[in-house]
Parts: structure tokens; C-alpha cells; sequence
């Protein structure tokens, strides 16, 4: 980056940093600290929202989801208005009524203590692991920008953030997320303008479209191949509104990063206005995203393209007994690539169809000279990480967009990974302080000591997710990877919830027993079949259905559990 670009950046994090410091000085009590002494108008609680799902992972990953899969990751978010309008009927009155910091603490009302400490313990594992993805993402662009070891730059940034999240807790994070998100706005906006015009000028906007559609890039709306398919098919319109409206339930309804962004709220309808603003406007953000990954995919076509992005990686195997191997697969890449692109512009003069056939069928070829060259890299030297999804967006950013506007970039990826994994930290630290602490350590204390406290515990978690960060930086797809392990737990907690609200005659042993028992099941569901695919291999299914799966079993359970007691 030149010098313009490291001003932008640098500016604008510290910009927020201070505005998040000084909005919320004065946090003197733990209503205050967490839950921003109940103030926030819709507009916060709704951007807020937005931006403590949307981390860097969505800007700095989602593009490349598009670019290797196609925009049909859309699906994923149709069920979250279906959530948001749920949530605001159900959930959000009771939460108001009985007036908790914590979801977790109606289950306690509800059930019983040991049923609350489960649904905390569950949130805690879950939530602490995704709060170590989303520093990563952030710490792959200093990687790849200062060519810092990854475990650097994971702590560089998870300082950075726990500075205004300790300081201003929950009133900080609503703050500053306000202006992160609209940073965050304005440069993916700028960003996709920027791809479109930098296509060749004799190529038309309908030509880009059809480019990216005769590739199955915009294969928006999907459906299962088969009925054996219907499963395994991670996305798809099916399991996007049934399995995706169970993730969002759990996520926006049950997961505290979130229902701490509501709980803030000034009144019941200034959180019901913000939750169906996240919900109108999430999905076209998210088409957005991915759209922009499909107009990349065309860049390419015109433009010369790395078979791997990750520079550090290829230099590895170029150090490597591989290195002959990987420049023929790479000679051999760039030829049918070079000749795509004459083929493209053949297309695009003269309209010819055989020519379109032809340039589909080398970028075919292509990709699976990449994909067997990579697969004998992962045999041979498992060490050297090749995983390169997350660096497509980052490499187009740092070698095509203007001086400025490549900083800005920058900064919006930053912002969002502030954003979200402060949010993830203060409620991590709510949690612990008023679920586990002040409910069984130390009950009467003042309320400057749970202040203290809540203070302590962002730090812990901080550390912890900084740790686990560095080894988290070898998955393949960060957003998969986050969504993945939301999905592992999401489902019992939501079940604890439906129970909770609907099923009134259910005692807290026999949904505590039924959560435990659906709970290990979701692990063998997903866990086994990777394990053993020879045997089992039949039975893995995509892991948004775990969702629905782990909430029907803990109902079925507590149900079974119930009538035998």
C-alpha cells in the first residue's frame, strides 16, 4: 500500500477507536456497562445487529465464496426475516418483561439453574471459538501486507480491540458500530462501482452477466439435485428458509453477542423496529457481497490471475521437492487461462457461441489442474497451507483499486472485524460475570465489583480468543468455518428456548437431560461421518440442518424424558 492508503487506515480505525472511548465514558454500573443503560434507539440496535454479524470474515471471505461456488450462498439468509419477525413476537417481550441482562437467565425462571449453566456453557464454547475466527481475518491482511507470522498480527489486533471494549463495554461497541457500519457501506458500494468500470470497456454490463452466468456464478436460486441430495446440498432455497431460519432464530434470539445489541433497547417497539431493519436489509447486503465476487470472477477473465493467491504459500512450495511439479501445473494454468481470454474477447466482438463453449471449457480445465496440483501439495507437504478463498478480494483490492480508495478497503475490513468481535467479547463477558459469576460465585456484591469484574472477564475472553485465532487461520473458508461452528450448538440452545417458551408442562431435568443427550448427538452427526466416510460417509449432511435437527431432538427428548419421569 502507498503511503495515502496507510493514512486512510490508520485514520479511520483510530477515528472510531477514540469516538467509541469518548461515547461511552461515564459506564459507573453493570446496567450501564452491558446493556448501555437501556437508550438505544432502533437505528443503533439495528446497525448494531447488522454489524456484529457482518466481521471482516463476510467482506474478506464472501467475495471468494462467489468467485470459487457462485452467489447460492445467498440462500443461506432467507430465513433471517422469517427470525426477525419470530423473535419480535416471541422472545422480545418476555426478555423485556422480566428485565435480564442475559438470555440465559430466563431459562433459569423457566427451568432451573443447571439448565441455564448449560445453555451458558454451550453459548460460551461456541462463541469464544468464533470470536478467535473473526480476528483472523484482519490478521491475514497484515500477513500478506508487512509479511508478519499470522500469530503477530493476531495479537496486534486483538489488543486493538479489547482497548474500547474493556474501557466503554456494551454502550462502546453500539457506538462505534454505527460508524463502522457505515464505513463499511460506503466501501463495498465503492468497491463493486470500481470492479464494474475496470471491466474492458467494449465489454457491456448484460456481457459481464452473461460471462458470470454461463459460469454458474449467478446461480442465485438453487434446488437439491435429488431427494437423496437434499441433505447433503449445503445450499439451497430449501435448507436456506427451513435449516437457515433455524440458525437465525438461534443466533438473533438465544446467542447474547446478539440479544446484548437488543436487551440496550429504549422500548419494545424501538427493538422490534430494529430487528426487522436487520431483516429487510440483510439479505440484499449479502446479494450484494456476493455479487461482487461474481463481477470478480469476470475481472479475471480478462485480467491475468494467480493459480494460488496466497503468495506465502506458493512460495513454500516453490522451497519445496514439489516446486517442478507446481510451475508445470502453474505453465499449464496460465496457457488455458490466456486462451480463455481471447476466447472471451472473441465472444464479446462477434457474439459467436463456440467461442463462449470453448472459454467455459478451459476455465473447467483450469480449475482442475489447480485443484489436483493443490490435492498433491495437501498429500506431500501437509505442513504448507494452501487455502487461498480469503485472499481473491484482498489481492483484487491491493493490485487493481486507486490509490485511497485501496485504504479505505482496508479500513472497512478492519472496522468490521472490530466490530463483531468486540460485540462477541462484551457479551462473553456479560455472560460469564452475571451467569456463572454473580449467579454462583459471589452473589452480593456492589455493583462497582461486577463492574470490575465484567471488566476482567472481556479481557479473558480477549486473550482466549487471540489464542485460538492463531491456530484458526488454516481453514479454508472463514465464513463457512464460523457458521460451521455456530451450527455445532445453535441447535440445542434454540431447543432449550422453543421448550422454554412452548412447551409448558416440561420440567428443567428432563430438557436438561434431553439438551445433553441432543447435544452429543449433533457432534456424532456431524464429527462421525468425516471420521469414517467410508462407512459412514452416506450420513454427512449439511451443516445448516444441524440447526433444526438439534432443536427437534431436544424437544423430542425433553418430551420422552418428561412423560417417563
Amino acid at each position: 500500500m502507498r503511503t495515502l492508503d496507510w493514512v486512510v487506515m490508520g485514520g479511520t480505525i483510530l477515528f472510531i477507536i477514540l469516538y467509541g472511548i469518548y461515547k461511552s465514558r461515564g459506564a459507573k454500573d453493570i446496567r450501564s456497562y452491558l446493556l448501555s443503560d437501556n437508550n438505544l434507539k432502533w437505528w443503533t440496535i439495528g446497525l448494531s445487529i447488522m454489524a456484529t454479524q457482518a466481521s471482516a470474515i463476510t467482506f474478506l471471505s464472501t467475495p471468494g465464496q462467489a468467485f470459487n461456488d457462485g452467489m447460492r450462498f445467498v440462500q443461506f439468509y432467507f430465513g433471517v426475516p422469517v427470525a426477525m419477525v419470530l423473535i419480535s413476537m416471541i422472545a422480545i417481550p418476555i426478555y423485556r418483561k422480566l428485565n435480564v441482562f442475559t438470555a440465559y437467565e430466563y431459562l433459569e425462571q423457566r427451568f432451573d439453574l443447571k439448565t441455564r449453566t448449560l445453555g451458558t456453557i454451550l453459548f460460551l464454547i461456541g462463541r469464544s471459538l468464533a470470536a478467535g475466527i473473526t480476528i483472523v481475518a484482519p490478521a491475514i491482511i497484515l500477513e500478506v501486507l508487512l509479511g508478519w507470522e499470522i500469530w503477530i498480527t493476531c495479537f496486534g489486533i486483538g489488543i486493538l480491540v479489547m482497548v474500547y471494549t474493556v474501557s466503554g463495554g456494551s454502550k462502546a461497541v453500539a457506538q462505534t458500530q454505527q460508524q463502522q457500519m457505515a464505513i463499511i457501506l460506503i466501501g463495498m458500494i465503492i468497491a463493486g462501482v470500481v470492479m464494474v468500470l475496470k471491466l474492458p470497456s467494449e465489454l457491456s454490463f448484460g456481457e459481464a452477466l452473461t460471462i458470470a452466468g454461463a459460469n454458474n456464478k449467478l446461480n442465485v436460486i438453487s434446488l437439491p439435485s435429488s431427494v437423496g441430495n437434499f441433505f447433503q446440498d449445503k445450499y439451497n432455497l430449501l435448507s436456506g428458509l427451513i435449516a437457515g431460519s433455524f440458525l437465525a432464530l438461534s443466533y438473533f434470539g438465544t446467542d447474547q453477542s446478539q440479544v446484548q445489541r437488543y436487551l440496550g433497547g429504549k422500548s419494545v417497539t424501538e427493538i422490534r423496529i430494529g430487528l426487522l431493519f436487520n431483516g429487510i436489509f440483510k439479505v440484499p447486503m449479502q446479494f450484494g457481497i456476493l455479487f461482487i465476487g461474481a463481477m470478480m470472477f469476470v475481472f479475471y477473465q480478462f485480467e491475468d490471475a494467480p493459480m494460488l493467491f496466497n503468495e506465502s504459500a506458493r512460495a513454500e512450495i516453490l522451497a519445496s521437492d514439489l516446486k517442478e511439479d507446481y510451475l508445470q501445473a502453474e505453465e499449464n494454468y496460465t496457457s488455458l487461462n490466456q486462451e480463455g481470454k481471447l476466447l472471451w474477447e472473441e465472444w464479446s466482438r462477434s457474439g459467436n457461441e463456440g467461442s463462449m463453449e470453448k472459454a467455459i471449457i478451459r476455465n473447467d480445465s483450469a480449475a482442475q489442474i489447480k485443484k489436483q496440483i493443490l490435492a498433491n501439495v495437501a498429500e506431500k507437504a501437509p505442513s504448507i497451507n494452501t487455502k487461498d478463498q480469503d485472499r481473491i478480494f484482498l489481492t483484487f483490492v491491493l493490485d487493481h483499486l486507486p490509490i485511497g480508495l485501496v485504504g479505505l478497503l482496508m479500513a472497512v475490513i478492519f472496522s468490521a472485524a472490530m466490530s463483531s468481535t468486540a460485540a462477541e467479547l462484551n457479551a462473553l463477558a456479560s455472560t460469564t460475570s452475571i451467569d456463572i459469576y454473580k449467579r454462583m460465585v459471589k452473589q452480593d456484591a456492589s455493583d462497582e465489583h461486577y463492574l470490575k469484574m465484567s471488566k476482567r472477564f472481556t479481557l479473558m475472553w480477549g486473550i482466549f480468543a487471540i489464542l485460538f485465532a492463531i491456530t484458526a487461520g488454516q481453514y479454508e473458508n472463514l465464513i463457512e468455518y464460523v457458521n460451521i461452528l455456530g451450527s455445532l450448538f445453535y441447535g440445542t440452545i434454540l431447543g432449550l428456548f422453543v421448550v422454554a417458551f412452548f412447551m409448558k408442562k416440561i420440567n428443567g431435568s428432563a430438557v436438561f437431560i434431553g439438551a445433553l443427550i441432543s447435544e452429543t448427538l449433533v457432534l456424532a452427526i456431524f464429527f462421525l461421518p468425516k471420521l469414517f466416510p467410508d462407512v459412514l460417509g452416506i450420513l454427512d449432511i449439511g451443516y445448516l440442518w444441524l440447526n433444526l435437527i438439534g432443536c427437534i431432538l431436544v424437544m423430542l427428548f425433553s418430551w420422552i424424558f418428561q412423560r417417563v419421569s
